[in-house]
């Protein structure tokens, strides 16, 4: 795949998510690359053609929900950085089907909205925007713990 879980993983389950959009939004397309064709594939072998994600992808989350959870543990500045984000996605996860979604998912879901709606070339407001910047620092900080751990391995 082109994109590198070991790199970015958070990039790359935004990745995976946008693959899966696509190739419902476009099934014409799933052989356009080998690429699109093998993520086709899993996504019917996996009966997620209508909705849902990879399991590559959930996989990616659990780990990084692993790692989510050390930290809130054992780092004080990352379970301050995620106190003050609690707030805006309790309101985030209230508005969506899925209220019990994890704070991460959550996180994943705010940012890959935002891409949809800047693609559509809809306005983000300040608050939105400062929320992203703060779950996509958030992400960052988890995908470079994640890497440096994987590196060390």
């Amino acid at each position: 795949m082109l994109k590198s879980k070991k790199q970015n993983i958070a990039e790359y389950i935004l990745y995976l998510w946008q693959m899966e959009d696509y190739l419902r939004a476009f099934p014409e397309n799933a052989d356009a690359t080998p690429e699109l064709h093998e993520i086709n594939e899993m996504m019917h072998r996996e009966g997620i053609m209508e909705g849902g994600h990879l399991t590559l992808a959930q996989n990616a989350l659990a780990e990084m929900e692993d790692l989510h959870t050390q930290l809130l543990n054992e780092d004080a500045m990352y379970r301050a950085a995620v106190i003050r984000l609690t707030p805006q996605l309790n309101l985030l996860k209230a508005k969506t089907d899925r209220p019990t979604m994890s704070d991460l998912e959550a996180c994943f879901t705010l940012l890959y909205q935002i891409m949809l709606l800047r693609l559509q070339k809809r306005e983000i407001t300040p608050e939105t925007a400062s929320v992203q910047q703060q779950a996509t620092q958030l992400l960052q900080f988890l995908s470079k713990i994640y890497r440096n751990n994987e590196i060390t391995r």
